[in-house]
């Protein structure tokens, strides 16, 4: 079951790109069932780890042996695995299914379809992996597939520009991942997670110099590890590449920024608990990471004006917050928001490219309003998810949300509850933003001038079938799962997939901290429907008084100026000092073009002699005799 689960993706990518010179039909049809099936198996083998507590490792092949050093190929299932594997395929076959419908006019539709299954086969191979290699290999795989789908319609310039941009800042955080296990490898002798996470109490006190910088072991492998994971899910300051990765279609938006590729970051974390649970210095740096993630994105969303840019930087705050979450030692409960993340933020990716649909590719909420009787279904799931993502009360959002703020505050700690305020904070600028986008697309006048409202209409079924599953698990999926998973008796869940140290008890939680957060986000739907529906002219007049508060939100804290500033300029100036300097005035004067250069230039010279008269021949050689003569009679 588990080989079916990880190589069915794969036999559907082979498959899926065969079909635009067999049946573009078959294609997209097969890749779809295909990914669905591993789904379905997926959820079968979470079920069954939930009942029987039961979990199996499987060794595919031996793939690098040398000397002492072996990597297995393997199949790595316990309670970790299983819950990323059900949210990777589950979000994945719905993808699937609602990319039949909205790429339905793109005529290279089986090459977008193959990509997302081999995406799928590469995420699934980095969360079952039991090595750091095997890691690796998925984690670039991953990689490069992003690179595919962002840039899928590559006739776009700024599709081109945004792959590559994601490509080039997620090479600096993999960057720090491998130098992380470099060094796994050189102190510990293996990449194998089960030996490393048994030998690490060894290295506890085990010293090491970079850069002139003496720090514990374990320590230094941490944040090279989160280096790694900052670039993949995007945190502050690698956070760049996120927004204008919405340049791909919307369903590559759903998969790879909603539920997969930038979780990929979270779970490194929660895999290596082991590891960062003896480095109280790299937990602190991811929680600190973290928050601001959470304060920055949040704080940006609050002043975009593109749909799928909203829904991108709430991505980013959300991942801020399941970092925070890791970072106080609260490792189930960032996999839970994890979990519960998945379904409403897909459902609003989805809902979101239901209505850019219906505005014939339109992204602008300013363009927007006034549709939710011409959309209803769409306006219902959205309406789903903007709760479920402020954490309206018993929704998924809601319990995952409210557990993170009060781990971190019972963690106890100076820093945790910094945390735990600024998620509250945090909590209530989400609120903000997801009503505000909430409201000007679908309520208020109808503001676009180019598309008539009775033009508007609502997408096809093959399209709203997968916005109703994600919508039943951003509705109930935090009831459900949240004794297994955050619970007294979780410990009987994760069984050894999460390693604690400290366990945070979570008693008596004051009256409060369960309130406060409920408070503001139920108190942030009026207050959002008056300013941004009623009375707008406020908000209008705040902007203009404010004008560099705005100008700062607007550009995203001037954090791309910067990187233009410290690094893409300079490095711009001295490419062309290096060009024109090293390659025009010397390699290309001296080097190959240059002697090629001399060389013709002396038989051009030479060839002015080769007259046909003989008196010219015999001048010549009357001069070439008197210069040997002369070198003859010197020497």
């Amino acid at each position: 079951m588990e080989y079916a689960i990880i190589f069915l993706p794969l036999i559907g990518s082979i498959f899926g790109y065969l079909g635009k010179s067999i049946n573009k039909f078959f294609s997209e049809i097969f890749t779809s069932f295909l990914v669905s099936i591993s789904a379905i198996l997926s959820i079968i083998v979470f079920w069954n780890g939930i009942q029987r507590s039961s979990y199996d490792n499987h060794e595919i092949i031996e793939w690098i042996s040398s000397g002492d050093f072996v990597a297995n190929w393997s199949i790595q299932v316990d309670p970790l695995s299983s819950v990323m594997l059900v949210v990777v395929t589950f979000v994945s076959a719905l993808v699937h299914i609602y990319s039949i419908g909205y790429m339905s006019q793109d005529p290279h539709k089986p090459r977008f379809m193959s990509y997302l299954s081999l995406f799928t086969f590469s995420m699934l191979v980095l969360v079952v992996s039991d090595n750091f290699l095997q890691l690796f290999f998925g984690w670039e795989g991953v990689g490069l597939c992003s690179y595919l789908l962002i840039g899928f319609w590559y006739k776009k310039e700024s599709a081109n520009n945004a792959a590559i941009k994601a490509f080039v800042v997620n090479r600096i955080g993999d960057f720090g991942l491998a130098i992380g296990i470099f060094l796994i490898f050189f102190y510990f002798g293996s990449v194998n997670f089960n030996e490393v996470f048994q030998a690490a109490p060894q290295y506890i006190d085990k010293k090491i110099s970079i850069f002139g910088y003496e720090a514990s072991l374990i320590t230094f492998i941490c944040l090279f590890l989160f280096i790694g994971a900052m670039g993949k899910s995007a945190q502050f300051l690698l956070h760049t590449w996120l927004p204008d990765a919405m340049e791909g279609p919307t369903p590559v938006s759903a998969l790879i920024h909603a539920a997969t590729m930038v979780t990929a970051g979270v779970f490194l974390v929660v895999r290596c608990s082991p590891l960062f649970e003896y480095s109280q210095t790299a937990l602190n740096v991811v929680t600190v990471v973290g928050i601001i993630t959470a304060l920055f994105a949040a704080s940006v969303a609050l002043v975009q004006n593109d749909i799928k840019k909203i829904v991108a930087y709430s991505t980013c705050s959300q991942l801020g917050y399941m970092f925070f979450a890791a970072g106080v030692g609260a490792y189930h409960v960032a996999i839970f928001h994890l979990f519960t993340h998945a379904f409403f933020k897909a459902l609003l990716f989805l809902g979101s490219g239901s209505v850019i649909h219906a505005f014939k590719d339109e992204q602008d909420i300013r363009n927007m309003g006034g549709i939710r009787k011409k959309l209803p279904y769409t306006y219902m799931f959205m309406l789903i998810g903007t709760l479920a993502l402020t954490g309206f009360p018993f929704l998924s959002g809601f319990y995952s949300k409210d557990a993170i703020i009060e781990f971190a505050y019972f963690r106890n700690s100076v820093l945790g509850n910094y945390a735990a305020f600024i998620g509250i904070f945090t909590a209530f600028l989400t609120a903000i933003y997801s009503w505000r986008l909430f409201f000007k697309t679908f309520h208020g006048p109808y503001n676009n001038k180019d598309i008539p409202i009775n033009e508007t209409h609502e997408s096809p079924a093959v399209m709203l079938i997968p916005l109703f599953f994600l919508g039943i698990g951003a509705l109930f999926a935090g009831f459900i799962f949240k004794e297994t998973f955050i619970g007294h008796h979780s410990a009987d869940f994760w069984q050894n997939s999460i390693f604690f140290l400290n366990e945070i008890k979570h008693d008596h939680i004051p009256l409060w901290l369960l309130l406060i957060t409920p408070i503001l986000v139920v108190g942030a739907i009026p207050i959002s429907f008056y300013y941004f529906i009623i009375n707008t002219k406020i908000l209008k007049e705040f902007g203009n008084t404010n004008l560099p508060l705005y100008n700062f939100l607007l550009n995203k804290w001037y954090i791309d100026e910067l990187y233009e500033l410290i690094f893409v300029r300079p490095i711009k100036k001295i490419g062309l000092f290096f060009w024109k300097i090293g390659d025009q005035r010397i390699i290309d004067r001296f080097g190959p073009d240059g002697v090629s250069k001399i060389i013709k230039m002396i038989s051009n010279k030479a060839g002015r002699f080769q007259t046909g008269y003989i008196y010219d021949y015999a001048f010549v050689m009357l001069i070439g005799l008197s210069i040997l003569l002369t070198y003859l009679i010197l020497h």
